[in-house]
């Protein structure tokens, strides 16, 4: 009898070992997939390499008026004037910074475009041009194309480096742009303190 009920009862011990050996099997296999969902969500949210990036619709502003009007210092040897209108600065979804420049010659002269810049790949775009009578006329040029930096009339550039982007990102929202076009603050300011 007593063979029997310590045969019974390392049987009994033994199973209540397995139990609990194929409980924390179980829970380490369900511990390591899901260690393994969330690494593969990780990489999906975060590999923008691998997500193509889109434009979005663009929505022309109004017309720049004078008092909107604010100067950017561009080159020592810049043969014209440049500006941006306050009320178009905006940062689109798609990272782009967009904006009218105005730029006003030695003569008067006054050209105005509105246009965006990718700070991912340093690029510029014009999407439309502005007429005498306030209305755009839309560019025929619809493509992106290199910032050149090494001109005397290099406001793409500026606007980039010194306003819009820090290496390869908008550098804040419009908000941050704005008060640093405003104050004439630049991005390279702090590094020459």
């Amino acid at each position: 009898m007593r063979n029997a009920a310590r045969t019974t009862s390392a049987a009994a011990s033994q199973s209540l070992r397995r139990t609990r050996f194929f409980r924390k099997l179980v829970g380490l296999i369900l511990l390591s997939t899901m260690g393994m969902a969330m690494a593969q969500s990780f990489d999906e949210d975060f590999d923008d390499e691998s997500k193509p990036w889109k434009e979005i619709t663009v929505q022309l502003p109004p017309a720049p008026k004078d008092e909107n009007l604010l100067p950017f210092y561009v080159s020592p040897t810049a043969t014209q004037k440049f500006f941006v209108d306050a009320k178009s600065i905006s940062v689109g979804s798609d990272n782009v910074v967009r904006y009218t420049l105005v730029s006003i010659s030695q003569e008067g002269a006054k050209n105005v475009s509105y246009e965006g810049i990718r700070c991912a790949t340093f690029e510029k775009k014009i999407y439309a041009l502005g007429q005498e009578d306030g209305t755009w006329a839309r560019s025929r040029r619809n493509q992106w194309d290199d910032i050149i930096r090494g001109y005397a009339n290099r406001q793409h550039a500026a606007l980039a480096k010194d306003y819009f982007c820090e290496n390869t990102t908008v550098a804040g929202k419009a908000e941050n742009i704005l008060y640093r076009l405003k104050n004439h603050k630049s991005l390279t300011d702090s590094l020459t303190r």
